[in-house]
């Protein structure tokens, strides 16, 4: 006999949100032709930006599906200081992900020590043939028009410094 009052409370619900979605109408949208703009911080595709990228492959070491291929050649820089040394650097040759193996955790753009990788809120990049979800560093690259602006922190955040190595 206890049963009956929560089953009277759940059919009242039920009823009062049949109700309320014949008065006001469904929440759904028409997907093609009506577009809801994503959250702010909604995990859409990764963008690269190719000038921070150090080919340092931090980022395809840690990710746990092995979606990401990078090759990098090291060439001479001109020394930073009048007097010194060249000094070696890596340089970028290839950067590939392959979103039909993403899984969109995000541990790629969390690990980047240089800001090279960020989220963009896009996430409209079918493909007919899933070979074309294999994306290059230019494609990669395109996406970075589409980054968000960063947001400055709430009142009362903490800001963690980044760790600076000593000389």
């Amino acid at each position: 006999m206890a049963l009956v009052p929560g089953v009277i409370k759940g059919l009242g619900v039920t009823f009062g949100e049949i109700v309320k979605t014949v008065t006001k109408g469904a929440d759904t949208v028409q997907y093609p032709h009506e577009k809801e703009a994503p959250p702010p911080r909604a995990r859409g595709v990764i963008a690269l930006h190719e000038e921070n990228c150090t080919a340092c492959m931090l980022c395809s070491r840690e990710c746990p599906d092995w979606c990401i291929y990078i090759e990098g050649h090291k060439t001479l820089a001109p020394p930073r200081r009048a007097g010194g040394k060249p000094r070696s650097v890596n340089k970028l040759d290839r950067f590939d992900i392959d979103y039909a193996l993403c899984m969109y955790c995000g541990i790629c753009v969390e690990v980047c020590p240089f800001e090279a990788l960020f989220w963009s809120p896009d996430y409209e990049y079918s493909e007919p043939k899933i070979a074309d979800l294999l994306h290059d560093k230019t494609r990669l690259g395109q996406w970075m028009e589409t980054v968000p602006e960063f947001e400055s922190y709430e009142a009362g955040a903490e800001v963690k410094q980044k760790k600076v190595p000593r000389p």
